[in-house]
């Protein structure tokens, strides 16, 4: 959430903010709106200034003995006056508060503008795009001559946009799931935290969720709950309302979780494969920092996703999101794109963001800068360290050969119970 500070007294900012993202919200409709709440508050303080001045004058009378009545009875007529533009001003403030939750972040200035994913410049790479001798096969067809994984069997279980992974196919999605918390926790210096899978309205608020992408989220019914798209939510939230000491900063998590998402904006496509699932499993990786470090804790957080796949021996590109295709509580983020040779084309497998106080202003989160001084929003920062399905897309199709056996790569074999290669199974 923005500052609505920066609303009434940066319009200007705001404005070429949302032109640079594309965005059409009707700014002009706060700014009334917003006028008329400063008229309602000076009527207000002209009514209450005038309530005390006729106090006085009553206050005199009575000194003197004399009739107040008609000074008593006007000094109640005000006295509703002030409560029924008191009611009005809660309409509005209400109003506004709802319209300030639906304003993006202002992008940084580092953030290009563009339109689409296609205006994304690259800023590095790694590795290099593996050659065949044959054409590769594409994830699907590899997951389905392994019999690792059965898309058929998840759909009728739940419906499409499901699937089951079955044999060394579940090892797998479990050993990778272990190598990257095992690299987090171990190596980088995050805490992992088992969180629920299900939050609730005002956790899905503060990280931005709602009211934005409700279409997107399962929710129970007739709970106030809701099933998470990424444990970015219930561990951003673990310090929602909270006021965090300096010292106890950066904080550093990581947790698994599967993931839970209608993709309702996204309809037709990716509707084979592992791409774009309702369930998939994500290792999540979230900072909360002092935001005088926050972007370089960006560089940093994207690095520790980045060494996962070097370890893995993929190739990848990094690209900075540009103004039109940057999440909608993100001030800058990057995507790391894997090269998947079946597909021939690189698809995103990590996501990292900093949101600046954009999150934790909308969920409470501060620390006290030092003893003494008004307590500050944190920034928060986020990524994918990785998204588990996506990854064994890239394995499949990096990793096969003519026969479509796979070859498990070597920072995997630890967590694979002796399995190097996976074999077609004989139908």
């Amino acid at each position: 959430m923005l500052d609505i500070k920066i609303l009434r007294e940066n319009r200007k900012l705001v404005e070429e903010a949302l032109a640079k993202r594309g965005s059409s919200l009707p700014l002009k409709n706060f700014y009334e709106k917003d006028e008329q709440r400063l008229d309602l508050l000076r009527k207000v303080e002209d009514l209450k200034h005038k309530r005390n001045m006729i106090s006085k004058d009553i206050g005199v009378k009575k000194a003197q003995s004399e009739d107040a009545s008609v000074l008593l009875q006007e000094v109640k007529s005000i006295g509703l006056e002030i409560d029924e533009y008191h009611k009005t001003l809660g309409v509005l403030e209400e109003e506004l508060n709802s319209f300030v939750l639906t304003i993006p972040n202002i992008p940084h200035s580092s953030v290009v503008y563009g339109r689409t994913s296609e205006d994304n410049p690259v800023v590095k790479t790694w590795g290099q795009k593996k050659e065949f001798s044959f054409t590769p096969y594409v994830h699907d067809e590899l997951a389905l001559s392994l019999d690792i994984i059965d898309f058929e069997k998840g759909a009728k279980i739940a419906t499409s946009g499901f699937s089951l992974s079955r044999g060394p196919g579940a090892l797998l999605e479990r050993a990778l799931i272990n190598f990257f918390l095992d690299v987090h926790t171990k190596e980088q210096g995050y805490t992992e935290v088992c969180i629920p899978f299900m939050v609730n309205g005002a956790s899905m608020t503060g990280t931005g969720q709602l009211p934005k992408f409700k279409e997107d989220l399962f929710k129970i019914e007739g709970e106030d709950l809701y099933l998470i798209p990424t444990s970015e939510v219930p561990v951003t939230n673990i310090h929602a309302q909270e006021i965090l000491e300096k010292a106890s900063l950066p904080r550093y998590y990581t947790a698994y979780s599967p993931c839970f998402r209608k993709e309702a904006g996204s309809y037709g496509k990716d509707t084979k494969g592992l791409i774009r699932q309702h369930q998939f499993n994500k290792v999540e990786i979230v900072k909360l920092v002092e935001p005088q470090s926050s972007y370089d804790e960006l560089e940093s957080l994207l690095l520790d996703a980045e060494v996962l796949l070097q370890r893995l021996g993929l190739h990848y590109r990094v690209v900075n999101l540009c103004s039109g295709d940057l999440g909608f509580s993100a001030a800058k983020t990057y995507d790391i794109e894997v090269w998947l040779p079946g597909q021939n084309e690189y698809r995103e497998i990590s996501s990292c963001s900093n949101f600046e106080d954009f999150q934790a202003r909308r969920a409470g989160i501060k620390y006290r800068p030092s003893k003494g001084e008004k307590p500050a929003f944190v920034h928060t920062l986020n990524g994918s360290g990785l998204a588990v399905g996506r990854t064994i897309v890239a394995i499949l199709e990096n990793y096969q050969q003519d026969d479509q056996s796979v070859v498990i790569p070597d920072a995997l074999r630890p967590y694979m119970n002796g399995v190097t290669l996976l074999k077609p199974v004989q139908k």
